[in-house]
């Protein structure tokens, strides 16, 4: 099968269309959800009413500490709700990692004697005998004389 292969003009050409499209929904989709907050915002916290004389002021004031007492509660239990959940799921995380166990892995067969092995892992300044017999001592075999 033969393909025919795209131009490096083309190629660059239909990226920055798909850029400029990219854009063009980034902004669409930050328009509109600045339309969304401002929409909220009106609806959920209309603008205070500021006329009128020092008591109803002050009635305005309480109203809207109350709101703000009551948001911060909705926030401290949503917020509660977030930790409580992030841990359960850290713990069912450890719960699978624990139940999935530790894989082995498959060992890899090494042709190299042991002086090499030792060697390469002790590096050339050490030098490494292996016959292990030649440092023990010389023990004397005792006979042992059973008595009958």
């Amino acid at each position: 099968m033969s393909q025919k292969k795209m131009t490096s003009s083309r190629r660059h050409h239909l990226k920055s269309l798909i850029l400029q499209i990219a854009q063009n929904w980034l902004e669409q989709e930050k328009t509109e959800t600045e339309k969304a907050k401002v929409a909220y915002m009106s609806e959920h916290c209309p603008s205070p009413d500021l006329s009128g004389d020092q008591a109803a002021l002050m009635e305005t004031c309480k109203k809207l500490h109350a709101l703000i007492d009551k948001i911060d509660e909705e926030r401290y239990d949503a917020e509660a709700k977030v930790t409580k959940a992030d841990k359960e799921i850290d713990d069912l995380k450890i719960k699978v990692v624990d139940l999935a166990g530790v894989k082995k892995p498959a060992l890899k067969k090494v042709r190299m004697s042991a002086d090499a092995m030792l060697k390469a892992l002790l590096g050339s300044k050490h030098t490494v005998n292996m016959d292990l017999r030649s440092n023990l001592k010389q023990v004397k075999k005792e006979v042992k004389e059973e008595v009958s």
